[in-house]
């Protein structure tokens, strides 16, 4: 307040004086004590009224461009300084009231206006394209936490998954067990499995799967950082012990390669994972050149996915939003990794039950082992997705499928794969893919 009244009297110190000036001339020159008391009175109003309106005009000079919503502090000093003066100075009175109900009216408006939620106006932010190469291990590392998680210091965040979805299968942290693929704590440091016979190095069936699938370099990785790359790039080439698709002996990996849709991580992407997870662990990563080489000795340059400019803004926590068709929604979502879907291209998954639940579902809730709500195949279909402890189909165990998909798919996607699964019926045609 007090610079408020500094500058009022900066900006209206003239007008103030003339004012004092008057009044000392009033005392002095008129000698009827009555009309002295009179214009000694009024004067000593028109002092008040004007720096009422000094006071005002500072406040907007001072306030107009900045945050504050007091603005219509200052119509309202103006509307109480021109009524004052009506009751003093008659032959202004109708003048004044007029021009004091207009600042009355600007003052209400402008209230309700500073009143409502405010919006900052401007240029959008610049968009600035990511220069990975020029990133220093720690923000390669920090990029890296957030494909795989979501966003930095959410590694340990129960649910958290990013553009990889890594955590749909593995786990990260000691005593967390990964019932699908695993524990990937230590994993720079495995340099045991370069040596065992199982890789594919030394067995040609393994070989011949890995030239089938175009992987060039398949097989020949010699260190832990090229190792990494292959698995990544070529998921069955070495199949940990127990963690093969069902039936295939750990020939076969259910994981997908991650640098093809529906994942489909650039290099650069690929660097930055890999790099989080030598520091995590506090162990110096290789270069980010050096990892990028050493996916390009298992990925022929046709596959590679572009690294594709990102716009401000957080990125989407969900994994489909429903604008996609089915079978994509299934993807994205990981479903075609662990189950058998008739009509889902590549959903033959051995992990989970194969999901004909058009026929199974009214089974299922009639199942004394049955826990849950649901009183149809829709509402059966829709608990397994988002409670799938609620049943659980033998022989597979309990907690293999992620309870987040209530949160990680939005409403229209879980209503889209309701709807096609509730119309998969054993021995009659897929459904069609909408």
């Amino acid at each position: 307040m007090g610079n408020l009244i500094s500058e009022a009297l900066s900006i209206g110190w003239v007008a103030l004086a003339s004012l004092v000036g008057l009044l000392v001339y009033f005392q002095v020159s008129i000698h009827d004590p009555a009309a002295k008391k009179r214009a000694v009175f009024k004067t000593f109003i028109g002092i008040i009224a004007t720096f009422l309106l000094f006071v005002a005009i500072a406040n907007y000079k001072t306030n107009f461009y900045g945050e504050s919503r007091l603005l219509p502090v200052s119509l309202v000093m103006i509307t109480v300084t021109t009524f004052l003066m009506a009751l003093y100075f008659t032959n202004l009175s109708a003048l004044l009231k007029i021009g004091g109900l207009m600042f009355f009216i600007a003052a209400f408006l402008s209230g309700y206006g500073n009143w409502l939620p405010q919006v900052e106006g401007g240029f959008p932010p610049v968009e600035e394209k990511k220069t990975w190469d020029s990133m220093t291990s720690q923000q390669l590392a920090d990029e890296g936490e957030k494909i795989i998680f979501g966003g930095v210091g959410k590694n340990q965040e129960q649910g958290a998954i990013g553009k990889g979805q890594c955590p749909l299968c593995h786990a990260f942290h000691a005593g967390m067990l990964g019932e699908r693929a695993p524990n990937l704590l230590g994993l720079p440091n495995r340099k045991e499995r370069l040596e065992d016979p199982k890789y594919s190095k030394g067995n040609p069936a393994k070989r011949e799967y890995a030239v089938k699938e175009s992987f060039p370099g398949a097989g020949t990785a010699e260190s832990i950082q090229e190792y990494i790359a292959e698995s990544h790039a070529c998921p069955s080439c070495y199949v940990v012990s127990g963690y093969g698709v069902k039936g295939t002996n750990d020939k076969e990996s259910p994981m997908p390669a991650i640098h093809k849709p529906p994942i489909s991580l650039s290099l650069e992407e690929l660097a930055a994972v890999d790099t989080w997870m030598y520091l995590r662990e506090g162990v110096d990563p290789p270069s980010f050149e050096d990892i990028v080489k050493s996916y390009e000795k298992f990925i022929p340059e046709a596959d590679r996915p572009k690294q594709q400019e990102e716009k401000a803004g957080p990125p989407s926590a969900l994994l489909a939003d429903g604008t996609e068709p089915v079978d994509q929604i299934l993807a994205k979502a990981q479903c075609v990794s662990c189950h058998t879907i008739p009509g889902i291209p590549g959903a033959m998954g051995t992990i989970g039950p194969k999901l004909e639940e058009g026929t199974t579902a009214a089974q299922r809730i009639k199942d004394p082992a049955y826990k849950g709500t649901a009183k149809s195949p829709a509402e059966y279909i829709m608990e397994s997705i988002v409670d799938p402890s609620a049943y659980v189909v033998k022989p597979f165990p309990d907690n293999t499928m992620p309870k987040i998909f209530g949160q990680k798919l939005s409403a229209g996607a879980l209503k889209k794969i309701v709807d096609y699964l509730s119309q998969v019926k054993v021995g009659a045609p897929p459904p069609k893919i909408s």
